[in-house]
């Protein structure tokens, strides 16, 4: 069920469709009611304002001859004379007009609506014979007073549900002095509002059902067009996992599909590049492991079979012991960068001062300092500036940093590591005025076992990694790395790390 790219489409279309229309309809639906009740809410409106301007004109009279905390509703001449007039309303309305007390009690019930007042009246007849509204919920909102109109649309909570059309309720209250002392209701059904509704459904059924076809028809189309280049998307997935990476995509759409077979055929140029890149990773690797292993597989030879003589063995003994440690080197760095590029490696943030980690590391490599003569500067724009970061890790980029540095400055040269603060960063910068990097050879720095063909030190036991994993820690640190160098002036590198606080003077 549903295994197809057109049968999944259709169902969404017509989901979609359904539930579009729906609410459309719904909103059609009350809407054209509204619209048709609206000038029998203006005209019941108008009625009842003038019932309860009449109201209040009796009441003033009343309690101008008679004892004001009597209830004036009680006066059945008024009454009596005000009944003429309420069946004129309702014959000019077409409704049904009722003066209700505070307590729901109806005093007057004007309108002939046949049938409909018998079953009114069987309704609303109390213990006491007295007509009576029983549901609190149809009188308690208008005699609050808070509203000078109450509408309701429907069966008035029940009281007209056998008459199976819609009627229409208006509710006025008649305040005196502030008090509300009952309210005017106006009933009356409008069953051309069912008829519009009636209607409004019956063309609401048929546009849907046209609608579903003719979403059929597209969408049958729709996926064609769809599936054709996802199969061949398909059939070039299936090439690439076979490790056929020359595979490409020909399709020139402008729309997601287009997109999407553009992003496949870089991913396979990537993974193609990646394969490249494993192979080289393999042959460097091998030639990285060979040599060292060649020469201490011949030294050993040669002291065994006696090719060396016993005066030089131990010259010999220490090359194979500096091979050893090279080799040592290189399968540590190959696996720390394999650790770190597969995320292996945490990084856990603390706030420490970055200058006093850059005095240990220069410590640290003091000997290799003293050795060629090389003068050491140090710039800090602050004397203490916080960084967050692993230290471990920064402490790792900053010694390989130095070592290359070392590495290939002139004896008698010169190193500076400065430290400055850029808005919520510290940039680190380890320059040297070596020999430098070509233009042409900055950009290959980066990548493993790289090492230029140009003789830029006579110091040849690097691993060639040690870059490559600096540049990885920086990244995991989410920051950024960079180098600049012109070829007989020196070497900078930078990098950027957050800026950290001193808790001990928070």
């Amino acid at each position: 069920m549903l295994k197809t790219i057109f049968s999944k489409i259709v169902v969404i279309f017509i989901a979609i469709l359904l539930i579009s229309t729906t609410i459309t309809g719904a909103m059609l639906y009350f809407f054209l009611g509204n619209f048709a009740s609206e000038e029998k809410v203006n005209l019941l409106n108008r009625t009842g304002e003038s019932i309860t301007d009449m109201l209040s004109d009796y009441v003033s009279f009343y309690y101008s001859y008679y004892n004001s905390s009597y209830f004036p509703f009680l006066h059945s001449a008024y009454w009596s004379n005000m009944e003429s007039i309420l069946n004129a309303h309702s014959k000019n309305t077409s409704s049904l007009i009722w003066i209700v007390s505070t307590d729901g009690q109806i005093r007057i019930m004007e309108g002939n609506q046949g049938i409909v007042n018998q079953i009114i009246e069987n309704k609303l007849r109390d213990e006491d014979g007295n007509l009576r509204l029983q549901n609190p919920s149809q009188y308690m909102d208008v005699m609050s007073g808070n509203k000078s109109m109450v509408k309701e649309m429907g069966d008035f909570y029940g009281l007209f549900k056998e008459t199976d059309v819609s009627w229409l309720t208006i509710e006025k209250p008649f305040i005196y002095d502030g008090e509300v002392l009952g309210a005017v209701y106006l009933h009356t059904p409008i069953p051309e509002v069912q008829r519009a509704r009636s209607n409004v459904f019956k063309f609401f059924m048929f546009a849907v059902a046209v609608s579903i076809i003719i979403s059929i028809i597209l969408v049958y189309i729709f996926s064609l067009r769809l599936s054709r280049p996802l199969k061949k998307i398909n059939s070039a997935a299936k090439h690439i996992a076979n490790g056929e990476f020359n595979e490409r995509l020909n399709i020139n759409s402008e729309d997601e599909i287009g997109e999407l077979a553009r992003s496949f055929n870089n991913m396979a140029g990537a993974l193609q590049n990646l394969e490249n890149m494993r192979r080289g990773f393999i042959a460097n690797v091998s030639h990285e492991l060979r040599t060292p292993m060649t020469s201490i597989h011949g030294f050993i030879e040669g002291i065994l079979d006696g090719t060396i003589p016993p005066q030089r063995q131990k010259e010999y003994l220490v090359i194979v012991r500096d091979e050893i440690k090279r080799l040592n080197r290189l399968t540590t760095d190959i696996l720390d960068l394999a650790r770190i590029e597969a995320g292996e490696v945490s990084v856990n943030p603390v706030d420490f001062n970055i200058n006093e980690l850059i005095r240990r590391c220069i410590i640290k490599l003091e000997s290799f300092i003293t050795e060629k003569d090389i003068n050491i500067e140090a710039k800090f724009e602050e004397e203490v500036m916080y960084v967050k970061a692993d230290i471990d890790s920064i402490e790792r980029v900053i010694i390989n940093l130095l070592h290359n540095a070392i590495k290939f400055v002139q004896p008698g040269g010169k190193i500076a590591l400065s430290t400055s603060r850029i808005k919520s960063k510290i940039l680190v910068c380890v320059e040297d005025n070596g020999i430098g990097i070509d233009s042409n050879e900055i950009d290959l720095i980066w990548e493993r076992f790289y090492k230029s063909d140009k003789s830029r030190s006579e110091e040849k036991t690097g691993t060639g990694l040690g870059l490559a994993i600096v540049r990885n820690i920086i990244n995991d640190h989410r920051q950024k790395i960079w180098v600049e160098s012109q070829a007989g002036k020196g070497t900078r590198f930078y990098f950027t790390l957050d800026s950290g606080s001193n808790d001990e003077n928070m």
